[in-house]
């Protein structure tokens, strides 16, 4: 089944900028490869992330199925969490958002942006009470006469997979105008749906580079066995008679902290240094750890100087607006 047979609803807007980072290749000096940052905090739907190409495919799914809410479940500061309210609004749908208040309750950044959304909000001390409120809020809609639809944690299942799978597809086209042909894609991963997604489609479109993952979330050494499965299970979903083991799926557990969601050093000094050369926002929890493992890779020579790597941007800037002491400590 090819990915434009799948029901899509247009959430994005496509494609997405494919740009040289020049000036931050030249602040990391003689070492450094050539830079190109994929923009898909661009995508366009409520402030943009990488979410929303994976939304585009859930949603679909959720209309299949003649549903009335879309529900999931994230920390206080989730992309997805807003990202699914706003796409939820978009279809004509309502949404109900499980959070963690782990790392804080303020109502900023994407909190904020969830009630603005007009979510209907459930907070829960800990990730571990996500999944009995899940199963009660979708149960106490279904009594007054809804039909919930479930979206996992970060739309990590085949259907949101194939968000990525079309995203390499693209990616390719870009690269085959610029005659490029990097070695490495960079990019922050977590639930595993967007590396899932990006190695089905680099093996599918013979992309030229490895899918490089870094975790943003421990424990790291757990990620390559969930990442094989889903994207095994997103070829099968496309009827790809292909599977995938742990060596497929490439995760760099180096760059996490102590925690998601803790600043570190490294990430704070890519943020810093992104925004003074290029004038792009990372954010505190996936991207700004995605680019520090980037420029320490660069530093110790993971990738060499007439190489060229792809940075995935995968968006959160509006996480940045709850961390703001830290960053400016």
């Amino acid at each position: 089944m090819t990915l434009d047979a799948f029901p899509r609803v247009s959430l994005c807007v496509l494609p997405t900028p494919l740009v040289r980072a020049s000036r931050l290749e030249a602040a990391l000096g003689p070492a450094s490869p050539r830079v190109w940052i994929k923009r898909d905090d661009l995508t366009g739907l409520a402030l943009g992330g990488n979410k929303a190409r994976k939304l585009e495919y859930l949603v679909a799914g959720a209309q299949g199925e003649d549903a009335t809410v879309l529900i999931t479940e994230g920390a206080v500061q989730s992309n997805h969490a807003r990202m699914t309210a706003a796409a939820a609004n978009a279809a004509g749908l309502r949404a109900a958002l499980v959070l963690d208040a782990a790392n804080g309750d303020a109502v900023a950044g994407n909190l904020l942006l969830d009630h603005l959304l007009g979510a209907d909000v459930h907070i829960v001390p800990n990730p571990g009470d996500r999944p009995a409120k899940m199963t009660q809020v979708a149960e106490n809609l279904r009594k007054r006469g809804e039909r919930p639809y479930v979206v996992p944690t970060g739309g990590s299942v085949p259907l949101g997979a194939l968000g990525y799978v079309a995203a390499v597809r693209e990616l390719m086209v870009q690269l085959a105008a610029l005659g490029e042909s990097p070695v490495a894609l960079y990019h922050a991963t977590g639930s595993m749906g967007t590396q899932a997604g990006l190695v089905v489609g680099a093996r599918v479109f013979a992309a030229p580079f490895e899918v490089r993952g870094i975790s943003v979330s421990h424990p790291a050494g757990a990620k390559p066995a969930v990442g094989a499965a889903l994207a095994s299970d997103t070829a099968a979903l496309m009827g790809l008679d292909d599977s995938f083991a742990e060596s497929d799926v490439l995760v760099d557990g180096g760059y996490v902290g102590t925690a998601y969601g803790h600043l570190t050093p490294g990430c704070t000094e890519a943020i810093n240094l992104l925004a003074r050369t290029e004038g792009i926002f990372l954010d505190p929890v996936y991207s700004g750890k995605a680019m520090a493992g980037l420029i320490d890779h660069i530093r110790i020579g993971r990738v060499q100087p007439g190489d060229s790597v792809v940075f995935l941007h995968t968006g959160g800037a509006p996480a940045i607006f709850a961390h703001g002491p830290a960053l400016l400590a």
